[in-house]
């Protein structure tokens, strides 16, 4: 299991869990992002760093780890 520690607020274990499965089955980044706006998350590049969003509010809920793959 991933962790975050940015200073901004930890995304949950199980969400980290699912964007790595999901990663894990996409072919690109690009795909990636599609198919976890499909269950409600948007992930952004801000700063350079990822940004993990719940849609359609788009409330923050952390910033992904740098390693995250």
């Amino acid at each position: 299991m991933l962790s975050a520690d940015t200073g901004t607020p930890m995304i949950e274990a199980s969400v980290l869990d699912f964007l790595a499965q999901e990663r894990r089955r996409a072919l690109s980044p690009r795909e990636w992002r599609f198919r976890v706006m499909g269950y409600g998350y948007g992930v952004r590049d801000e700063g350079g760093r990822q940004v993990v969003t719940k849609l359609p509010q788009g409330t923050m809920l952390g910033v992904l780890p740098a390693d995250f793959a």
